[in-house]
């Protein structure tokens, strides 16, 4: 049991001296965390170095302290897209990680925003931030963060904040809000709040009942307060105040005298020294819509936010039976509960000494694997297969184990108890995904791809205990050969990986400082990565590494030197500065550095790298990409032998050699010159051909919403181009300012592009997933994609806009059945209907549907139609049909229409031939064909 003592102090290497709860900045080397800035955490508690127990016998800390346990903050800027102007913002969060002690960089003051009096003069000072929300990792959502002396009804005495849904939030702090009509309690769901008299109404207590909430925007008022305002209307009584401009608010401290102290420093001062409330080293609890009140009274209760239980009458039918009659169960239905629908997992209990003998010797004889002996997997399994041949009254020799597969209760299919081997490539792209991902399991299997979640987070827990193994035979070990274990006490002078973040004289090609641009600073700090120079002044290099704040200064375009080719350089550099100091592209801008796999392709559709199984590489021209996002079916046998389309083209001659996309502007090209084919550097290299033997862009392709397959599995032969709107060919890019291609319109402004130069531009693509409503659902094809359920929607958004709150999906984002979005797309809205109807077919009715004919067409040259049928053999396709009038269709005096396909009218013909060339006359008709009772009409 720890012995409380006095608080236990650290000194950081720039000589602040830090406590348990004090905020401090942390962060790894340069080289390992790549550019990024500093994280903010909450220190915990000092630990002492791994393999040394915590605390000693009496109860006090093991010194000296190598180690460090913090509560990490979030920047806003790392769980979303949207931008976050306040720099010094933070969200909160449960969770913590034990790092070690010399990461700690400097110390901070972090606390929660209704604590701060003067937030404009709290921002002013360094190393100050405040949080309002709190962010948890593992469901991926934000939940307010109140104080709990705010909540009603509360015991206040563990934790300083209380953390809920926002919706929640009014129902823990309002005062008792009473209906006025009936007196009772008014849940937000079911109230309104007259916007005068600011009493609260249930929607059913007003006179007529309300059925919905008013508009976002709207007001409503109760009825004496509407008759009221109608009376003073009507006498002329009311008198609208002149407005006045209101003064402008400020957050400066009052004037004071000459010689006074300024209260608002030492109002600061004393905000920053405020003691918060811990309980088990965390300052707050979840207290959300999915508490029990109950459960919070009780010391051991998790206090992480939870999300919506899937146990209730949402989820689970409860029949009870009508009280005096039987409860009488469907015919194959077993009531639950009973001994038949038990799974008997262990019967060792029930067996005599005797038979446990006899059992863990035939045990003993399942395997030689000593490893597998001691696998809990298999002795789980021995033990359930020995307990069932003892209930069936069989041998204990008759257990075998030689079958990795079992037949659960209520299973239709067998299962494996034990997970197949990881390969060597599967075990390394696990230990780089944790690497990169840490315990985030989830970009874990990602990265990983070829194993299901749970046997991700099974091996992650072998894989735990095989390195605390390792380290506790190396500690044994090291104690069996007489060496001591003492850790080596924390640097507290400036190791030299720090100090290589720090540059002494910046070169010749960096003589600015890549955000601001001056030239003169005290220090040099090195730049993240896509700067134009690879230094920062000591104002950026501290703003950036402090409060991921870079201001950077736009690049001036008229110092570009005229000889100055453009295309040569790369992008985001100065095009005056030498090659050799080139940075790199955007493109290779990463939070994480990438896996360190030599065989990992890097996807030029999503930019993230995979095995390759998982992401393809052509064996021709080297383009890579994932295969669902290009159509791609590839055995895993021959994935080194992979071809994309143009490649396999240029063997096959299959289609068009001219590899222009007929969806995107023509070219003018010099014909003396060679013609090259798209790059194979860039997505748009994935082309795939049309029902006319050309090409477009499988972007375009997707994108385009006109556009189908006739296989979508593999986004093959592309239809519908002619029957596209003229629009799309007659607007204009905003991009190119070229007319020919067709067009495509932003999601969020009016801007219209092709496809191409919206890729090239760098604008976003993506799907949404729309909800449809309930009386839509027959007519709407609903598809479901990761817990999404709606109409899936593809979107073109400029690079400029914000990111909404709209659900988008990435075209590389996968479900749970390994599809991308783009198949997921393509197979519900792309796939033409190929049931019973040839291609060329197809193509016809496409192409009837835009011609309208004005001119009557004569009876023999007319078109088909659906209305259409042979009269003979009751065909509705043929190239043109032959109208006749027919007696059994008389209507009134007049004869009756009937039609006659090409086929059988050339056979009455015939057949007119040869009656006439044999002498015989026509019967019953006019000199045309042998039908009886059809005339021609």
């Amino acid at each position: 049991m720890p012995v409380p003592t006095s608080p236990t102090y650290i000194t950081l290497r720039n000589g602040d001296q830090v406590k348990v709860n004090d905020h401090v900045y942390c962060s790894p080397t340069w080289s390992i965390r790549d550019g990024t800035p500093y994280s903010i955490a909450r220190i915990m508690e000092f630990l002492p170095a791994q393999g040394t127990p915590t605390f000693d016998s009496v109860g006090k800390r093991n010194e000296p302290f190598t180690r460090v346990r913090l509560a990490w903050y979030y920047r806003p800027g790392d769980v979303s897209d949207r931008p976050v102007a306040d720099s010094r913002l933070l969200l909160a969060a449960i969770y913590s990680e034990v790092c070690d002690l010399n990461q700690l960089r400097a110390k901070c003051h972090v606390i929660h925003r209704d604590k701060i009096s003067d937030l404009a003069g709290w921002k002013k000072r360094p190393d100050r931030f405040y949080f309002t929300r709190l962010f948890d990792p593992w469901i991926r959502k934000e939940f307010e963060v109140i104080q709990a002396t705010s909540v009603r009804n509360m015991l206040t005495g563990r934790y300083e904040y209380v953390v809920a849904e926002k919706e929640i939030v009014p129902d823990l702090t309002d005062e008792l809000r009473l209906c006025a009509t009936c007196e009772k309690w008014c849940p937000p769901p079911e109230t309104v709040q007259c916007d005068r008299c600011k009493n609260f109404f249930h929607m059913a207590c007003v006179t007529p009942p309300l059925l919905a909430k008013p508009s976002r925007g709207y007001g409503w008022t109760c009825a004496p307060c509407s008759r009221q305002h109608e009376e003073e209307v009507d006498s002329h009584e009311v008198r609208h105040p002149t407005p006045v401009a209101p003064k402008p608010k400020s957050n400066a401290p009052a004037p004071r005298g000459r010689g006074r102290p300024r209260k608002d420093r030492v109002l600061a001062e004393k905000e920053e020294n405020v003691e918060i409330k811990h309980f088990k080293m965390w300052p707050f609890r979840y207290f959300g819509q999915y508490t029990v009140a109950e459960d919070t009274l009780d010391p051991e209760d998790f206090i992480f936010p939870r999300a919506a239980t899937r146990v209730g009458p949402k989820y689970q039918v409860n029949c009870f039976p009508v009280a005096g009659s039987e409860n009488n169960l469907p015919p194959g239905i077993e009531e639950r509960g009973t001994e038949s629908t038990i799974e008997v997992l262990n019967s060792v209990h029930e067996m005599s000494p005797e038979e446990v003998a006899a059992m863990e010797t035939y045990k003993s004889t399942l395997t030689r694997n000593e490893k597998l002996k001691h696998n809990i997997d298999w002795l789980t399994e021995a033990i359930r297969r020995f307990s069932a041949a003892w209930q069936n009254r069989r041998d204990m020799a008759t257990v075998n184990m030689q079958s990795p597969n079992r037949l659960e209760k209520w299973k239709t299919e067998q299962t494996r108890y034990i997970d197949r081997e990881w390969s060597e490539a599967e075990k390394a792209a696990f230990e780089d995904a944790i690497l990169n991902h840490g315990a985030e399991l989830r970009p874990v299997r990602d990265e990983v791809g070829s194993r299901t979640m749970p046997e991700v987070v099974r091996y992650y827990g072998h894989w735990k205990n095989m390195k605390l193994g390792e380290e506790n035979r190396r500690i044994k070990a090291a104690r069996a050969s007489g060496l001591s274990m003492l850790a080596r006490p924390p640097s507290r002078a400036g190791s030299a990986e720090e100090d290589s973040s720090i540059i002494a004289e910046p070169t010749k090609g960096n003589a600015s400082c890549g955000a601001c641009r001056t030239r003169e600073s005290d220090n040099w700090w090195k730049a993240p990565k896509g700067l134009v120079t690879n230094v920062l002044c000591d104002n950026c290099g501290i703003s950036w590494r402090k409060y991921a704040d870079l201001n950077v200064r736009p690049f001036r375009e008229e110092t570009i030197s005229k000889h100055t080719k453009g295309a040569d350089k790369r992008e985001g550099t100065p095009l005056t500065g030498p090659a050799a100091k080139r940075a790199r592209t955007l493109s290779t801008i990463q939070a994480t550095p990438p896996p360190s796999v030599s065989q990992q392709n890097r996807c030029l559709a999503c930019y993230k790298n995979g095995l390759p199984g998982k992401v393809l590489r052509c064996r021709n021209c080297s383009f890579r990409a994932h295969p669902g996002v290009i159509g791609a079916v590839v055995d895993a046998t021959s994935l080194d032998q992979w071809l994309c389309d143009l490649c396999s083209n240029e063997k096959l001659q299959e289609f068009s050699v001219n590899y222009d996309c007929l969806l995107c502007p023509r070219t003018r090209k010099d014909p003396k010159k060679k013609q090259f084919h798209p790059p194979a550097d860039s997505f748009l290299r994935s082309c795939k051909p049309t029902e006319g033997q050309a090409w477009v862009h499988t972007l375009c392709s997707v994108f385009i919403p006109e556009i189908s397959y006739s296989d979508a599995t593999r986004l093959r032969l592309v239809e519908g181009i002619s029957t596209m709107p003229p629009y799309r060919w007659m607007n204009k890019c905003t991009l190119c300012d070229q007319s020919g291609g067709a067009v495509v319109r932003c999601s969020d402004c009016p801007a219209e592009y092709h496809v191409s130069c919206a890729w090239k531009a760098g604008h976003k693509f993506g799907f949404e997933m729309q909800p449809v409503k309930a009386s839509r659902r027959d007519t709407t094809t609903v598809v479901d994609f990761k817990d999404f359920n709606g109409c899936m929607v593809p979107t073109v958004t400029c690079k400029g806009h914000p990111a909404h709150r709209r659900e988008r999906f990435e075209m590389c984002e996968m479900n749970e059945l390994g599809e991308t979005a783009v198949q997921v797309y393509c197979k519900n809205y792309k796939q033409a209907p190929t049931a019973n109807i040839h291609g060329l077919l197809r193509k016809a009715r496409r192409l009837d549907q835009i011609i309208q004919t004005e001119d009557s067409i004569d009876s023999e040259s007319t078109l088909a139609s659906s209305e259409m049928h042979c009269w003979s053999c009751g065909t509705e396709y043929s190239p043109c049909f032959y109208s006749f009038t027919v007696k059994e269709f008389m209507v009134g005096d007049e004869f009756g229409e009937a039609w006659e396909c090409h086929n059988c009218h050339m056979k009455q013909i015939e057949n007119h031939q040869e009656s006439v060339n044999g002498g015989n006359g026509l019967n019953g008709i006019n000199g045309m064909d042998g039908m009886d009772g059809i005339e021609p009409s």
